[in-house]
């Protein structure tokens, strides 16, 4: 998150119901914080797996030997 912020008046057509919805999730007060901790969460969220995906990148590129010791896996994977 940013620590300044920067504000616009935007316009949308949104459905009440999920505004409110997300609210009561959210634990947001108003509208307008509802879609803000929306916002960051959707921005929270893709970085997260942004970096879960460069890190199973990088464990796949290590050349690690997987072993299926509990037989769980197809056979083709047990080495």
């Amino acid at each position: 998150m940013a620590t300044e912020r920067s504000r616009a008046h935007k316009h949308f057509q949104l459905d009440s119901m999920k505004i409110k919805r997300a609210q009561k999730v959210l634990r947001a007060k108003t509208e307008t914080e509802t879609i803000e901790r929306a916002l960051d969460f959707a921005i929270t969220e893709h970085e997260s797996n942004r970096l879960a995906v460069e890190a199973n990148q990088r464990f796949l590129k290590s050349g690690v030997d997987i072993k299926d010791v509990y037989r769980k896996l197809d056979r083709k994977l047990d080495r």
